[in-house]
């Protein structure tokens, strides 16, 4: 099953992909409809309308979580271009929901950096309520995987040895297309992911590279806090990154990003200076 969060007017909806067709379920958004029904009752409810799919304003596919954890450090090939160790233990850091945008809005790049960087990323939404729960337990506390382009501003993320304050600028982290459920999905495979800017490939990397698999993410997380439907947790970037490189690349206005992962889809987004004002 894939699920998506769809604009209408005002509104955002829920929604259940059918071929080319998204019913609209009578939820908010994707997670709300997690935490009203739980992934079983999302394939089971009744659609209260139909929109067609090409052309859907797509929100990204939980706009509110309640948490959005992040993973720094979690591919080898991204560790050893960054000149560090594996990590003991995951590397965490977190978003806030004003950061989400989805899978075809644009990117807002901040008068106040001048080096944003992609970052290609496999992200987990849960789906049931989870607190300390075992790597064997984990899984099933997974609603579904989705793709989060995690944009950072490295500039001020190198500012201090804590990386929040380079992560989760307004409007600039892509999350979506769709939900993907773990019985049309299985990411303990070998999925390969990639990100490309203006048709050049950037990244092209597999999840088979990941140090620490979704499973292991969910229960480490869940020791520190309790995962609540809708949650995300966005599993870390493969190597690639524009900062790495030599001389390092940076987005600008005008370019696009298009960042992809087998078995869910692929989001397109153009990046936008962000003018400053509200």
């Amino acid at each position: 099953m894939r699920l998506v969060t769809i604009r209408i007017g005002a509104q955002t909806r829920a929604g259940r992909l059918e071929g080319d067709r998204i019913l609209e379920l009578d939820h908010a958004d994707a997670g709300a409809l997690l935490a009203a029904v739980g992934v079983g009752g999302a394939a089971d409810a009744e659609p209260v309308a139909e929109h067609p799919l090409h052309g859907a304003d797509l929100a990204p596919v939980v706009p509110r979580p309640s948490k959005i954890f992040c993973l720094g450090l979690n591919y080898a090939a991204h560790i050893r271009e960054t000149g560090r160790d594996i990590p003991e233990f995951p590397t965490l850091f977190a978003k806030f929901p004003d950061a989400l945008v989805g899978a075809r809005d644009p990117i807002l790049l901040p008068p106040e950096s001048a080096r944003a960087d992609w970052e290609v990323e496999l992200a987990i939404v849960i789906g049931r309520a989870a607190r300390r729960v075992s790597v064997e337990e984990a899984g099933a506390a997974i609603a579904g995987y989705t793709i989060c382009n995690d944009v950072t501003m490295r500039d001020w993320q190198q500012r201090t040895l804590q990386w929040l304050q380079g992560k989760t600028w307004e409007r600039s982290t892509p999350l979506g297309p769709a939900l993907v459920t773990p019985d049309e999905l299985d990411a303990g495979v070998d999925l390969a992911l990639r990100c490309e800017v203006d048709g050049e490939v950037m990244q092209d990397g597999r999840t088979s590279d990941l140090v620490f698999g979704p499973a292991e993410c969910v229960a480490y997380i869940s020791t520190i806090a309790t995962l609540q439907p809708g949650d995300v947790i966005s599993t870390g970037t493969p190597g690639g990154i524009g900062d790495a490189r030599t001389p390092p690349i940076y987005l600008r206005p005008g370019q696009v990003v298009r960042t992809s992962i087998e078995g869910i889809g692929e989001m397109v987004n153009g990046c936008v200076a962000d003018s400053g004002r509200r």
